[in-house]
């Protein structure tokens, strides 16, 4: 199998630099990059006339090279691009639509090592046009897609069970708790701090990076490391030493972790003993809650503050405004059915991860071995 560059494959057309006073109402969509990876719902329109060139088709493939980079299939109506985003027009050689997702994909994986760690990646036209990738013959080209769409179509499968799973845990919430925010099941109504412990956690050395305080055996987690988890929190990436453990404290496993900085009022369960700085509130639930019941509760956080905090607070969360939310508090049996309810769809969901990953690894491999 040779090797091309991407710029003897296809023409690449950036998309026009639309300008906020270029947005309107009506018209066509303007695909930009949050569109393209559903990182935002919000889209803008252009109403105005443009070159036939930054006209999106149904089918037509598009590669973000700013800031995200990737290669999508745009499916929608007729739709104009935004700059920062190829439209890829085949005019070159025979090359099929799928395996050119794919070695495009690869491209860009390799591309992403060279960019020397950076979160903000920005390819150039120069570098992008000679990104070398593997060329075969047509026949060649649609075998090899075949077998990466069908291994797609399961990663995404997979992705969807996932989902659905969390969907059916909140639907099961509402199902017996109704919702809490409004609380129409009429449940009794508790603060947070009158139904279980809560605490600020605590880093006091400065600076906060002092390399004496890390390298021990004592688990250190942070706002990420909450935020990125889900249901528990069961891994960590820093470590205090007994100098850090000193001036810190030692969380037991089962509290609930509650963010109050950078990512606002995220939670998980410590599956494991840890220590963790201000920015996160321990929760250890008393005897008329739990845990997990309070995880979830906390889901419905937002709507929660903007009905019962003041305005200011929306901005600047604090331990006053966490232990004042009001709880509503179902028996406890209940809260446990639904706990018990959670572990069955977590053990599911463990199956489910567990095929996606072998997936991905198995579609990982093979386009290593197919483009090198």
């Amino acid at each position: 199998m040779k090797k091309v560059k991407l710029g003897e494959v296809a023409t690449f057309i950036n998309g026009y630099a639309f300008k906020p006073q270029d947005w309107s109402f009506e018209g066509k969509e303007i695909i930009r990059i949050q569109n393209l990876t559903k990182t935002s719902k919000e889209i803008n329109y252009y109403s105005g006339t443009i070159d036939k060139k930054y006209i999106v088709e149904d089918g037509d493939i598009l590669i973000s090279w700013s800031g995200t980079l990737g290669v999508f299939e745009w499916c929608g109506k007729s739709a104009v691009l935004n700059q920062h985003i190829f439209k890829v027009v085949f005019d070159k050689i025979d090359i099929d639509k799928s395996y050119f997702k794919y070695v495009v994909e690869k491209g860009l994986q390799d591309a992403i090592k060279h960019t020397h760690g950076s979160t903000m990646k920005h390819l150039t036209k120069k570098y992008f046009d000679n990104i070398m990738v593997s060329y075969t013959n047509l026949k060649e080209q649609q075998r090899i897609a075949s077998e990466l769409d069908l291994l797609s179509k399961l990663i995404l499968r997979r992705q969807e069970q996932l989902e659905e799973f969390n969907i059916l845990v909140k639907s099961r919430f509402n199902e017996m708790f109704g919702d809490p925010v409004l609380n129409d099941m009429g449940w009794e109504i508790e603060t947070l701090d009158k139904v279980g412990t809560i605490g600020r956690g605590v880093s006091k050395y400065r600076p906060r990076n002092a390399s004496e305080l890390f390298g021990g055996i004592y688990p250190f987690i942070q706002t990420g490391d909450v935020a990125n988890s889900g249901n528990y929190i069961v891994d960590y990436h820093s470590t205090y030493s007994e100098f850090g453990l000193k001036q810190s404290k030692l969380w037991d496993k089962g509290t609930l972790c509650i963010t109050i900085a950078a990512n606002i009022a995220k939670t998980s369960i410590l599956a494991f003993d840890s220590c963790f700085p201000d920015s996160i509130v321990g929760f250890i639930p008393g005897e008329r809650t739990n845990n997990m019941f309070i995880h979830y509760w906390f889901s419905y956080f937002q709507k929660m503050l903007e009905s019962q905090a003041p305005e200011s607070a929306q901005k600047n969360i604090n331990l006053k405004i966490l232990s004042e939310l009001k709880v509503i508090l179902p028996p406890l049996a209940l809260q446990n059915e639904f706990a018990d309810f959670v572990a069955q769809a977590d053990k599911s969901q463990l199956a489910i991860q567990k095929s996606l990953e072998e997936l991905e690894t198995l579609k990982k491999s093979l386009m290593q071995e197919y483009f090198g």
